[in-house]
């Protein structure tokens, strides 16, 4: 559930971007957009150090507090996205606030998806961790689809005229309801068996500035790095930024542009516990093998099959969403298992963010750039392919970890 509020901004930013750059930004359309773009990326940048503040705060405190303050910041940072007034208004300070609230939603994440991704993995049985752990993405693709549903049925209810005057702001308002939801279910929870042991054991210290960790963990912190360069370019070009290149680029309307995606994840979401199930008896290693070859061999032909109309774009976009399941499904499987328990959470949630913000958060507005720059509406294609040569130099350093126990440090061997 709190996964699902955290990836439902995301959702609802990325498919309501048109609509909030007119109303948010100066400049006509193509300039206001590419400013949205980049006011999405700017969020990323504060994430590492939302991963360290409240990484290190869940090594120490444990896992469970960290996370109902996370969804409480986020949830709450989102709604009042939804209440900014329009450019028109009040100038500047629309922009501004939300560039403000976006960094508030960024630090948030930084210690949201490590901190879900550690719980998830502390929580499942040794042998069946793949299969626990792909539920979280169930909640990734869960958020993104009603951010998606929310916006279409919106736009379709309202019309492109009032969707730019006030009705994109709907969607924002329901993180609130949400975020209590989330937060309630959190309180209620007891912290990881994993962490309580480590607790009750008195081996608890403060966690180590970021200098010591990169010092003593500088490995699976390289290892984690560079899967998420192929994992989150990925993850951001297909689930955030296609709403926009399908209508911008491909030349589908509004409402086709936001249905592609939304079909897509739909079909996505069953196969995710099937692959995490799969991951558990044939290895982590196996599946990112596939999802990266896979991606790098046949996304430029479905980006061209996409560029054939919707019916194309529909089966281009399920087709690309399958091959990425093997690498989405296990996600708090593998990298979580890298890191020994002191350590887990601040050094999974820094290496983590510190790529996703260089690279997943930035992949739209480098994507739109690259074809603004080339006049090639395949450079998205490209991109991917480059990071997916990335995420398979990294794994070929990455340590087997299906059914090993999480007491393990797979990297002091």
């Amino acid at each position: 559930m709190g996964n699902a509020t955290e990836w439902f901004d995301y959702g609802i930013y990325s498919y309501g971007v048109i609509y909030i750059s007119v109303a948010l930004f100066p400049g006509d359309v193509g300039e206001a957009v590419l400013f949205a773009l980049a006011t999405f990326a700017i969020s990323f940048l504060v994430r590492p150090l939302g991963g360290i503040f409240w990484g290190s705060l869940g090594d120490r405190f444990g896992r469970k507090s960290v996370l109902v303050l996370t969804i409480l910041l986020m949830s709450g940072a989102t709604l009042s996205i939804g209440l900014i007034p329009s450019y028109d208004n009040i100038g500047l300070w629309a922009p501004l606030l939300l560039i403000v609230l976006r960094m508030v939603q960024g630090f948030s994440t930084g210690g949201e998806y490590g901190g879900a991704a550690t719980f998830m993995a502390e929580y499942a049985p040794d042998e069946h961790r793949g299969f626990y752990g792909s539920f979280l993405e169930v909640g990734t693709l869960s958020g993104f689809s009603l951010g998606a549903l929310l916006m279409l049925t919106f736009s379709l209810l309202l019309g492109d005229e009032a969707m730019r005057a006030w009705g994109w702001r709907i969607p924002f308002l329901v993180a609130a309801p949400m975020g209590l939801v989330g937060m309630y279910l959190r309180s209620r929870i007891e912290d990881t068996p994993v962490f309580r042991a480590h607790e009750a054991a008195s081996r608890i210290k403060p966690s180590p500035g970021v200098a010591a960790l990169v010092r003593r963990h500088w490995r699976p912190m390289m290892v984690v790095g560079g899967l998420v360069v192929a994992l989150n370019v990925i993850n951001y070009t297909l689930l955030s930024y296609m709403p926009t290149y399908l209508q911008r680029r491909i030349g589908l309307s509004p409402d086709e542009a936001l249905a592609v995606p939304l079909i897509g994840m739909l079909f996505m979401m069953p196969f995710l516990p099937f692959a995490g199930g799969l991951s558990d008896r044939i290895g982590r290693r196996a599946m990112w093998y596939v999802s990266l070859i896979g991606l790098l061999l046949l996304v430029t032909p479905l980006y061209m099959l996409m560029g054939t109309g919707l019916a194309g774009a529909c089966l281009g976009f399920i087709l690309l969403g399958l091959l990425y399941v093997p690498q989405l499904a296990t996600i708090s499987a593998t990298f979580p298992a890298m890191f020994p328990t002191s350590v887990r959470f601040a050094g999974f949630a820094s290496a983590y963010n510190i790529s996703t913000s260089i690279f997943g958060g930035t992949a739209p507005a480098v994507s739109s750039g690259l074809i603004t720059v080339t006049d090639n509406e395949l450079m998205p294609a490209y991109y991917m392919m480059a990071t997916c040569l990335v995420g398979l130099a990294a794994l070929h350093f990455t340590p087997e970890t299906a059914g090993r126990s999480l007491y393990d440090d797979p990297f002091a061997q």
